[in-house]
């Protein structure tokens, strides 16, 4: 009997250490976060997290093995997903936790902003507020495709790509918080240095959607009304 338990013990441990060895690769951890943003084939992840298609390829292959991850075929292409909401709140969970626990994380975070001119740190909640209460603009500086997949109520897709050439569309004189995958995504820091260079009063929304969501603020799919 106390065989067999052992047994059950070490073979139940074993599944979960299979989560564990999928996750233990930084690009590996890369590649779920951008399939928390929505679907993506190979070669579009790829681009997105500056590897190489046969990397890639290798790395959506160990995450499939271990189930976090599903694949579809169409023609030439393999889109890949997210086999579960589950995984986009493990995620998150796997973060905050090394936020508290690991203090390189805010050494390695304050250094990169204390360097980017006018990023310094701005009232988070005092400017959830605002968004929330419609009182500024907020942009989506992702990828259109991650902003289709699910984007702020109220938020309007400026890809970072595209936001010089669109600046007369925003309104003069409001506010503007940009925001794109979360606290690590840089795509909101690079937008908001270029308004702040063409003088709008423009801040960085640290949330990416899944933050706002754990929060049970409203997040919706589809284009732009």
């Amino acid at each position: 009997m106390a065989n067999r338990n052992l047994r059950f013990k070490t073979a139940i441990y074993e599944q979960f250490a299979r989560i564990g060895k999928a996750v233990s690769n930084p690009s590996r951890l890369e590649l779920l976060d951008l399939l928390c943003q929505g679907p993506r084939t190979v070669e579009a992840v790829a681009k997105e997290a500056n590897l190489g298609l046969a990397n890639t390829s290798q790395h959506l292959k160990v995450l499939r093995a271990a189930r976090l991850v599903e694949a579809e075929k169409a023609g030439l292409y393999v889109t890949y997903r997210l086999a579960d909401e589950q995984v986009c709140a493990f995620l998150r969970s796997l973060r905050t936790l090394a936020e508290r626990r690991l203090a390189e994380i805010r050494e390695i975070t304050g250094s990169f902003l204390e360097s980017r001119a006018g990023l310094q740190p701005v009232d988070r909640e005092q400017l959830l507020a605002k968004v929330r209460d419609g009182a500024v603009t907020v942009l989506d500086v992702r990828p259109r495709e991650e902003y289709r997949a699910g984007h702020l109520e109220g938020a309007l897709s400026v890809p970072l790509r595209e936001l010089e050439r669109r600046l007369s569309e925003l309104p003069p004189g409001r506010e503007i918080a940009a925001y794109c995958r979360g606290p690590y995504c840089v795509l909101a820091v690079e937008a908001v240095e270029m308004l702040r260079a063409r003088g709008f009063a423009a801040y960085r929304l640290e949330e990416g959607v899944q933050d706002w969501h754990a929060r049970g603020f409203p997040v919706v799919a589809g284009d732009e009304r």
